[in-house]
């Protein structure tokens, strides 16, 4: 058998006439720049995520970088962010000339400390973006309570947490803001590259609307610079579709989630995710903690297993921020989850037989 760590020929293959005939209705109209379904995406995102506006743009990354700008962060300012996520949480901080601040996070969900985030604290600290990693919010009255303290804004790295909640509050919109991806591999994934900025302040929607056309005001005038940052008309089709799917995916994922953790709790060598009870996880990745996990990796992908490590390497540590001054052991609650997580596959199409083989490999290794 072979299990893959996504399969999206599958999902396609179940709303292929829907995703079609979308992708039809943009060719026929040929407004492929900004064109009616990206306005109706825009609204159906914020009425799912329960903000006042959304604003549709060309990527994940470029959500975070467009609100970190228009909140006015710049050289000399400092943005407190988790080191344990993908590289765009931190660079989008770099490219506008501000300074990373990285903390430590909760070995048992993966998500920044609210505690650490308290001691990270300084004169030049602007911004707080926690990242709700794998699918499970951050602490976020804690968050909130200490950026109301400091006078600070709260962004929401949201790009593998749609439809999360926190005390049943949706992702995005419990901070300033919320940025999301739409990258193929997310639990709402376009066919491309796309992202959306949430928020209920109309003043910052209305300046992000137009720094992802250059900062145009009306097309040609700009009152400062900004940047190209569309989200694509086909793009947007294709995610109006499936935003009417993704509450059952979710479910289909969380469903596949409890067969493994039930599979695997008497498995010593193997930790499974905790889900806190205020929360609600929507598993964009399966992460267990295991032992010897080079190994097993190397065993199962022998097996045609499909598994992945999200993240090698913390932030804090990567060669392009040597000149912050890190040093391995700063943050080592981060440092240990880089070599001890793995994803496994748990997309909403995988089958039972599928995550028996799985499984049975994992129990297979260790017994050796």
């Amino acid at each position: 058998m072979e299990v893959p760590l996504l399969d999206l020929r599958r999902q396609y293959q179940a709303i292929k006439a829907e995703i079609d005939s979308a992708i039809a209705g943009c060719l026929e109209h040929t407004r492929f720049i900004l064109g009616p379904e990206v306005e109706t995406f825009e609204r159906n995102i914020a009425a799912y995520c329960g903000t006042s506006f959304a604003v549709g743009v060309a990527s994940g990354t470029d959500a975070l970088l467009l609100s970190l700008r228009a909140f006015d962060v710049g050289p000399g300012d400092e943005v407190i962010t988790s080191s344990f996520s993908f590289f765009a949480s931190a660079g989008v901080i770099t490219r506008l000339g501000a300074k990373p601040v990285f903390v430590d996070i909760d070995p048992d969900t993966f998500n920044l400390l609210p505690s650490e985030v308290e001691r990270a604290i300084t004169a030049k600290t602007k911004v707080i973006m926690p990242v709700h990693l794998y699918g499970q919010m951050v602490e976020m009255d804690e968050i909130l309570e200490l950026a109301k303290k400091h006078d600070m804004k709260v962004v929401e790295d949201a790009a593998q947490a749609i439809g999360a909640k926190y005390k049943g509050k949706k992702a995005g919109s419990i901070g300033d803001c919320g940025c999301f991806s739409f990258f193929p591999s997310k639990n709402l994934g376009a066919y491309g590259d796309g992202g959306m900025v949430v928020s209920n302040d109309e003043k910052f929607a209305s300046r992000v609307r137009r720094l992802r056309v250059h900062g145009f005001g009306k097309r040609n005038f700009s009152s400062e610079v900004g940047y190209n940052s569309r989200l694509d008309t086909l793009q947007a089709a294709i995610l109006n579709v499936k935003l009417k799917h993704l509450d059952s995916w979710t479910e289909a994922r969380r469903e596949r989630v409890h067969i493994y953790s039930e599979a695997l709790k008497d498995c010593a060598q193997v930790k499974t995710p905790l889900e806190r009870n205020h929360n609600y996880h929507i598993f964009h990745q399966y992460t267990l903690r295991v032992e010897d996990r080079q190994r097993l990796m190397q065993f199962l992908k022998e097996k045609k297993v499909g598994v992945a490590t999200y993240y090698p390497l913390p932030l804090h540590l990567q060669e392009c921020y040597q000149d912050l001054g890190y040093k391995p052991g700063d943050l080592p609650n981060s440092e240990q989850a880089s070599e001890e997580v793995v994803s496994l596959p748990a997309f909403p199409e995988l089958t039972e037989a599928e995550q028996d083989y799985v499984v049975e490999a994992i129990r297979q290794f260790y017994r050796k």
